[in-house]
C-alpha cells in the first residue's frame, strides 16, 4: 500500500508544513535582522557581568558578528573596520573590511544563533577565554576558524573584535571567493527585501519549491506506472515511488546543494539553511508517523487473526501517543535550531500536564481501568457475562468504556472503571455446565418405586455421553418436603456453548420424565390435603379436647355442646 494513501498522516503532515511557513514568515524577519544584545545577562555562578556601553555592540563575539554585517550591508565600509583588531586605517582598513565581508558573505556558516552572545563569549577552550571561534570556512590551505577576540579599549572597556589572525589570512580567502553568482539574472524589481530577504527568495519557496515537489511527485507516480507494467501488463493500479517525506528529503538535499554551489548573502543563506533545516525536520517526523500507521495496521491485522480485537484501542492509544511524542520531538528540535531552550517549554508541559490530569481524573480512571481489562484479559470480545443486573454479550472494549449487547438487543455502556472493580461472571468461560435438579415425587410413592426411579436416573446419567465421568454423579433421595418427596439430581454436562447445553439438558429432563412415569409414580404438584372430622363427634368430645379447642376456634362452625 502506498504511504500517499494514509490519510491521517498525511493531513497531519500537511498541517506542520502549513504551520512551518507561517513561523518561517513570522521568524525569519527576527532571525535573520537579529540585532545585538543590548545588556548583558548574569553568568551561571552568579558573578556580575560587565554592563554593555559599547554602542555598537562590539560587548558579545555575536554582537560584534552581527554589528559588522549590518553596518556593511548600510554601505559604510570605513564605519564597518572599527569592528577589526588591525593597525590599519582609512581606505586600507575599509578594503580589509570589505574583504572580510565578502568572505563571511559567501563562505561563513549560517548558524549565528550559535554563536556566543555572553559578555565573557562561549568559553569553548578555557586556555584562551578571551578568543570566540564564530565560524569555520573552506579554503584552499584547509579550514579556516574566524576568531573574535576581547581586547581592552580603555574608555570603551572590554570589547570583541576580528582578531589579528583571521585578518591576515582574510585578503587569500577573498581571492578564492569563485562561486556564482545569480545576481545578473535576477530582474531589478525582484531585488526588494521583505524581512532582509530578497522577494526572489520568497517567490521560490512559494512557487518554485511548491511545484518541483509536485513535479517529483509526478515523476515517481509515472515510475509506478512504469514498473507496474513491466511486472505485469494487466495490472492497472500503481504506487507512488516518492512519498511525501521523500520529495521533502529531495528538495532538502537539492536546495543544499545550490546553497553550497551559489553566491548567495548570508542573510539569505541563512534563511535556504533554516527551509533546509524545516524540511529535513518535517521528513523525518512525517515518515515515523507513516511508519506508526504501517506498524498499527499490522498489528491490528495480526491481532484480528489471533482472536484478540480488544487491542484495536489499546493500539490505536500507542499509535496516538507515539505521534503526539513524535510531534513534540519534532518542535523542540525547531525550538533548539532557532536558539530556543527547551528547558522552559518541558517545564510549562510538565505543569500543563498535572493540570490537565486533574481536570480529566475521571477519563485517566476509565482509561487506565481499559488497559487493565485488555492486560488482565478479565474479558474479551464476545464473551457472555454477568455484570450485576446486566447480561448479554461484550460488544467492544474501548478506552473509555465496555459495550455489552443485552439479551433485549440493546447496547449499555459501562465505565471501564466500573469494570476493573466489579465483580464479574464471565457465562462463556465455563469449561462445563452445571446440571443441577431436584425431582419431586408423590407422597403416594412407594419406597420400591423410589429405588427403581433412583437407580434409572443414576444408570442413564452414567451411560450418558455428555455427561462428565470425571465429576461425580449424585442422585439421592434428599428429603421429605412440603408437598413431594424430594429427589436431588447433580452432575455436569460437557457442551461447546450455552444452546447445546439447553439441548442436552432438555433431553435429560424428558428421560427423567419417563423414568418416573415407567415406575408407576408420577411428579408431585405443590397440594394441601384438608382432613375433616365428624362434626357429632367433636361436639360430644369433652370439653378441653384439643380437637374441640380447634372446632371452637375455627371460625364458621357452631360452638360443641357443653
Amino acid at each position: 500500500m502506498s504511504c500517499m494513501r494514509m490519510s491521517e498522516p498525511r493531513r497531519m503532515c500537511l498541517w506542520s508544513a502549513l504551520r512551518l511557513a507561517c513561523a518561517l514568515i513570522a521568524l525569519l524577519p527576527g532571525v535573520l535582522n537579529a540585532q545585538p544584545p543590548t545588556s548583558a545577562p548574569a553568568t551561571p555562578g552568579g558573578a556580575q557581568t560587565e554592563p554593555a556601553t559599547d554602542p555598537l555592540g562590539r560587548e558579545s563575539p555575536r554582537g560584534t558578528v552581527v554589528g559588522f554585517i549590518r553596518v556593511f550591508r548600510q554601505n559604510n565600509a570605513e564605519a564597518a573596520s572599527v569592528y577589526l583588531n588591525t593597525n590599519l586605517r582609512g581606505a586600507a582598513a575599509a578594503k580589509l573590511a570589505q574583504q572580510l565581508y565578502m568572505v563571511l558573505d559567501s563562505r561563513l556558516p549560517a548558524r549565528l544563533t550559535e554563536v556566543s552572545d555572553r559578555p565573557e563569549g562561549g568559553l569553548a577552550n578555557p586556555l584562551k577565554p578571551d578568543q570566540d571561534v564564530v565560524g569555520t570556512i573552506s579554503t584552499a590551505n584547509g579550514p579556516l576558524d574566524v576568531i573574535v577576540e576581547r581586547v581592552n579599549r580603555g574608555p570603551a572597556g572590554r570589547i570583541w573584535l576580528f582578531s589579528r589572525q583571521t585578518l591576515q589570512a582574510i585578503p587569500d580567502v577573498a581571492d578564492e571567493v569563485n562561486l556564482v553568482s545569480v545576481d545578473p539574472f535576477i530582474p531589478r524589481v525582484m531585488t526588494v527585501r521583505i524581512g532582509g530577504v530578497r522577494l526572489f527568495a520568497w517567490i521560490v519557496l512559494t512557487l518554485l519549491v511548491p511545484l518541483s515537489y509536485w513535479l517529483i511527485g509526478l515523476l515517481g507516480r509515472l515510475m509506478g506506472h512504469f514498473a507496474t507494467f513491466w511486472r505485469s501488463p494487466t495490472r492497472g493500479s500503481a504506487r507512488q515511488i516518492f512519498p511525501g517525506f521523500v520529495r521533502l528529503l529531495i528538495l532538502a538535499g537539492v536546495l543544499r546543494w545550490l546553497v553550497t554551489a551559489l553566491d548567495l548573502p548570508l542573510i539569505e543563506r541563512q534563511f535556504w539553511t533554516i527551509v533546509i533545516a524545516m524540511f529535513t525536520i518535517v521528513s523525518c517526523v512525517w515518515v515515523v508517523l507513516v511508519l506508526t500507521t504501517v506498524g498499527e495496521r499490522y498489528c491490528l491485522k495480526r491481532s484480528r487473526t489471533s482472536g484478540h480485537p480488544e487491542m484495536t484501542a489499546l493500539l490505536r492509544l500507542l499509535r496516538q501517543a507515539t505521534d503526539v511524542v513524535v510531534l513534540a520531538l519534532g518542535g523542540l528540535l525547531t525550538l533548539n535550531y532557532f536558539g530556543i531552550a527547551p528547558t522552559a517549554v518541558l517545564a510549562g508541559l510538565g505543569i500543563g500536564g498535572i493540570a490537565v490530569a486533574l481536570a480529566a481524573q475521571k477519563t485517566l480512571e476509565n482509561v487506565i481501568g481499559g488497559l487493565s481489562i485488555i492486560f488482565d484479559k478479565a474479558v474479551s470480545v464476545g464473551d457472555s457475562l454477568k455484570l450485576g443486573d446486566t447480561e448479554g454479550t461484550v460488544a467492544s472494549i474501548g478506552l473509555r468504556s465496555t459495550r455489552i449487547r443485552t439479551l433485549d438487543r440493546t447496547i449499555v455502556s459501562v465505565p471501564n472503571s466500573q469494570i476493573a472493580t466489579a465483580n464479574i461472571e464471565t457465562l462463556s468461560s465455563r469449561d462445563k455446565f452445571w446440571f443441577h435438579h431436584v425431582v419431586g415425587l408423590g407422597y403416594e410413592t412407594t419406597s420400591e418405586q423410589m429405588h427403581a426411579v433412583l437407580d434409572g436416573i443414576r444408570s442413564h446419567l452414567a451411560a450418558h455421553p455428555t455427561i462428565d465421568p470425571r465429576e461425580p454423579i449424585r442422585v439421592r433421595f434428599k428429603r421429605f418436603g412440603p408437598f413431594s418427596l424430594e429427589i436431588e439430581v447433580f452432575a455436569y454436562v460437557l457442551a461447546e456453548d450455552w444452546d447445546r447445553f439447553l439441548e442436552t439438558q432438555q433431553e435429560l429432563l424428558m428421560a427423567i420424565m419417563g423414568l418416573v412415569e415407567r415406575a408407576g409414580t408420577a411428579i408431585a404438584l405443590p397440594s394441601q390435603v384438608v382432613q375433616l372430622a365428624d362434626l357429632d363427634q367433636v361436639r360430644t368430645r369433652p370439653i378441653g379436647s384439643p380437637l374441640a379447642e380447634q372446632m371452637r376456634a375455627a371460625p364458621g362452625l357452631p360452638s360443641p355442646a357443653r
